[in-house]
């Protein structure tokens, strides 16, 4: 069962890891969350905001991440036991995994449920149903012991199946098809989208600057979507960054994952809320969108059938992707850190996230009368991921890379494969140090409840 590898895998191409890396950004967040808060906060006033934070903040936590994979050639623990072994700075690592283990549990069991509607798309499921009865299905289904679980297995199986097989020829090999491919059918969508009657209130709701909405709880959303869009603080960057060969560019691999990221969210949008108002809909966010709302756009919509099994095969892409990169943060966990091979290190990864999996499931139905501070598992493995241990793991690093690792080794490490003038890494090192630091903090505080900025800008 134990035996360490001879060589360490690495990514093969410059595409390989750019199709990895926007995988692992790209989420389900990109598609029912992120254009539902840019239309509720102000469409085009939101989206500059945003942009503004993922330059700020997004992008130089991400190359931090990326800088200490590649430097360390380790796992996300193991890295900072490398890079600083004599200081406590080695154990912040463990937030990654910890964070790693509790996201992808609740994760696939969303995942599954795509998967499901899949199969209903595929026959038709959702034909002359009113809204009432769709909720009604959802409900019933995800409140099931056995449909969602088996689901879930499903998903988790597959993932499994692709982590198994290595980084470059199952991580690699399957996300630049599986990105491409999601790209394609979100195109088909946005064109389907905004050629239908009625699609251009949807596409105002988006994009028009209304910034009367720009509420400071919608300046949160804002710089909170920008840290948790592009995959930060659960170590997933770091472990790809670790698999990156020293010839690549980091600061140009970085970039082009937050254009992708970014792009694909809006994109995500155009293909959602120009059809949701072209048949009078309200729009919202979360499940209730591509669960109950979107199946009762697709059975009025004129070719329904075949464009929800494209949206429904589009959002189990989109967690895949997420989820491979997730299940391999534990994965070299276990490889390099309790010194097991590749196929155990896969199978018992999966094997245990799969069992937190089936108790997330089970507690919106067998179990939704047990809660913890009136949360159910699913949802307590939640908040706690999103409003600790990601911004948690996402400050530290930024700590670590602008106060201990030091100016020169960065400066080396962003050179290998490409060139980085002086004022441009002082940019970057005054981000990580003081910028950065401060906007992650408020997260922090915001998701714990600790701190609300409406006082600063009430809605109007």
């Amino acid at each position: 069962m134990s035996g360490k590898q001879s060589k360490r895998d690495s990514f093969s191409s410059k595409f390989g890891v750019i199709a990895a890396a926007a995988g692992s950004a790209v989420g389900l967040g990109n598609i029912w969350k992120f254009p539902y808060i840019t239309g509720v906060y102000g469409g085009g006033a939101f989206l500059f905001v945003y942009l503004g934070f993922i330059l700020a903040i997004g992008l130089p936590i991400m190359l931090s991440e990326l800088i200490i994979g590649r430097k360390s050639k380790r796992n996300a623990f193991g890295a900072f036991k490398k890079l600083a072994p004599k200081s406590v700075w080695k154990y912040i690592g463990i937030l990654g995994i910890a964070a790693a283990f509790m996201i992808l549990s609740f994760y696939g069991v969303i995942a599954g449920w795509s998967i499901e509607y899949i199969f209903m798309a595929v026959v038709d499921g959702f034909k002359d149903t009113s809204p009432g009865e769709i909720s009604t299905a959802f409900t019933a289904f995800i409140e099931s012991p056995v449909k969602p679980v088996a689901f879930q297995l499903l998903f988790m199986l597959l993932t499994g199946a692709i982590v198994i097989v290595g980084v470059r020829k199952g991580i690699e090999k399957y996300t630049k098809v599986l990105m491409p491919l999601l790209v394609v059918i979100i195109i088909i969508l946005d064109i389907k989208a905004i050629s239908l009657k009625g699609s251009e209130t949807g596409l105002k709701f988006l994009f028009h600057p209304d910034f009367s909405k720009l509420t400071g709880e919608g300046i949160l959303s804002a710089l909170g979507h920008a840290f948790f869009s592009l995959s930060l603080g659960m170590g997933t960057l770091i472990t790809y960054g670790s698999y990156i060969r020293d010839d690549n560019n980091l600061l140009n691999t970085a970039i082009q994952v937050t254009v992708a990221d970014t792009l694909i969210a809006v994109l995500a949008g155009i293909a959602i809320f120009p059809a949701v108002f072209a048949f009078g809909i309200e729009p919202n966010s979360g499940p209730g969108l591509v669960f109950i709302t979107l199946p009762n756009v697709f059975q009025q919509m004129p070719g329904g059938h075949i464009f929800s099994i494209l949206f429904f095969v589009l959002l189990t892409v989109a967690a895949l992707t997420s989820a491979i990169s997730i299940l391999e943060v534990v994965v070299a966990y276990f490889t390099e850190e309790l010194n097991m091979n590749r196929k155990w290190a896969t199978v018992l990864a999966t094997i245990f996230i799969s069992f937190l999996g089936i108790i997330c499931s089970l507690s919106m139905g067998v179990f939704k009368n047990h809660s913890f501070y009136n949360l159910n598992f699913f949802d307590l493995l939640d908040w706690v991921s999103a409003n600790i241990l990601l911004p948690s793991g996402g400050l530290l690093v930024s700590l670590f890379i602008g106060w201990y690792f030091g100016r020169k080794k960065i400066r080396k490490e962003l050179e290998k494969g490409g060139h980085i003038g002086s004022a441009l890494l002082s940019v970057f090192m005054f981000l990580v140090k003081f910028i950065a630091p401060v906007a992650i903090a408020m997260v922090l505080l915001h998701g714990t409840g600790l701190l609300d900025l409406e006082w600063f800008m009430p809605a109007k």
